[in-house]
């Protein structure tokens, strides 16, 4: 086996977690065709539980704690140097260390990078085959909230938006591919780094079908006679509790009206004061950190993902489906996977919409999620969406461009 180093910016873990699911399938899959020298950060306490596990896959591995509130105040400092704050956030000088040493001792030539901000530690290694895994445009993320937040955030968030935009340019130049979870996310991309369209591809985040499966007996969460509607996700990411808030606010009540049954619970750990504020509203449960989402998914009536703000595929629609849960999500929510409105999911624009699917529903359960778990076992196994990638990394050391962005790099193999 070759050697390869792997820079993730948030420790990839199991997949009941499933904001680190992609990063998880990513380690696993590298690890078993490539000695994996990995280098992550650990954002969350209860993660170390973890890093056993984690350690077992790589030939070596630098696990880097990192602490959000120092984070985000040495991010602030990147504003008057005219970096983008995301660099500040996940930099770090053991890290540096560590890759620096692991690269001399090994002598690596591939080099897998999760997320943009941890190019930063690789700059230098011109001759390493570099493939750069974006995942979503994140400055395009940047200048959503600054539409959806009031001064002085939304410059700040404006700004770093068009730093962090100028600096995943500069990312995706010096790599031999930079890799998006969605053909919408990668067409975004190549149109605002049109220098590097030829080196864009994607590759679709998949589901463990077997361990998100219908078949399998959960112990039900649920009180006697409520019909849940689940949504989740991490809560203190803003995107998610936004979400949440508008379909609290001014979603449930309709609900309610028709269903008095019925309770929206928001399972998802660290959520944020505002969310936690959720549970004092008529029919809102909040969980917190729970050992395993499948059983609040299992027993829901239906799950929804009332996102206003997204960017990429979202895990949690594809673990509904997999369960074989009704969805209903906004377009947003739905955007990057292949489902059929209406057929697969059930999707709604706007509040009164959602509240009218929601409750139709409930009283009227159909076979959408049915087809949901048909169209996952078909189309979304992982292994299928990282066998691309292979070709990308023994592919020669000179950086080629790639034609035909519109196409997933799978479909680009056998072209």
């Amino acid at each position: 086996m070759d050697d390869l180093l792997l820079l993730v910016h948030r420790m990839p873990y199991p997949p009941n977690k499933g904001d680190k699911i992609r990063s998880w399938h990513l380690l696993r899959h590298l690890a078993a065709r490539y000695r994996v020298h990995l280098a992550t950060f650990v954002d969350d306490p209860d993660d170390w539980r973890h890093v056993d596990q984690v350690r077992t896959l790589c030939a070596s591995s630098h696990f880097a704690p990192l602490r959000p509130r120092a984070a985000r105040v040495r991010s602030l400092l990147a504003l008057p140097a005219g970096r983008p704050m995301s660099l500040d956030y996940y930099n770090d000088q053991g890290m540096h260390h560590w890759v620096r040493a692991t690269m001399a001792a090994w002598r690596i030539e591939r080099i897998v990078v999760f997320s943009s901000p941890m190019a930063q530690y690789v700059q230098q290694y011109d001759g390493a085959r570099r493939i750069v895994d974006l995942c979503d445009v994140d400055s395009e993320k940047w200048r959503q909230y600054a539409r959806q937040r009031a001064w002085p955030a939304s410059t700040v968030f404006g700004l770093e938006a068009r730093r962090l935009l100028a600096y995943e340019r500069k990312v995706a130049a010096a790599s031999d591919a930079a890799l998006f979870v969605s053909s919408p996310e990668a067409q975004l991309f190549a149109t605002l780094a049109p220098e590097s369209a030829g080196r864009i591809g994607w590759y679709s985040n998949g589901v463990d079908t077997a361990y998100f499966s219908p078949d399998d007996v959960h112990a039900d969460p649920y009180a006697s006679g409520e019909r849940a509607i689940v949504f989740c996700g991490a809560m203190d990411y803003w995107p998610n509790m936004d979400a949440v808030q508008w379909f609290a606010r001014d979603v449930l009540p309709a609900v309610l009206a028709r269903a008095p049954h019925a309770r929206f619970v928001i399972v998802g750990a660290r959520p944020s004061p505002e969310v936690q504020a959720l549970a004092a509203l008529p029919g809102v449960t909040v969980t917190g950190t729970v050992p395993d989402v499948r059983p609040y998914v299992a027993h829901a009536a239906l799950s929804v993902a009332p996102l206003r703000v997204a960017r990429g595929i979202q895990n949690k629609v594809l673990e509904a489906m997999s369960m074989a849960k009704t969805v209903v999500l906004t377009p947003q929510a739905l955007e990057g996977i292949d489902a059929v409105p209406g057929r697969d999911v059930v999707v709604a624009h706007d509040a009164p919409s959602l509240a009218s699917a929601v409750s139709t529903e409930l009283a009227a359960p159909g076979t959408v999620g049915a087809a949901a778990r048909r169209l996952v076992q078909c189309a979304y196994g992982w292994d299928a969406r990282l066998a691309a990638l292979d070709s990308l990394l023994e592919a020669p050391a000179v950086r080629p461009a790639v034609a035909d962005t519109a196409l997933p790099m799978a479909q680009r193999k056998q072209a």
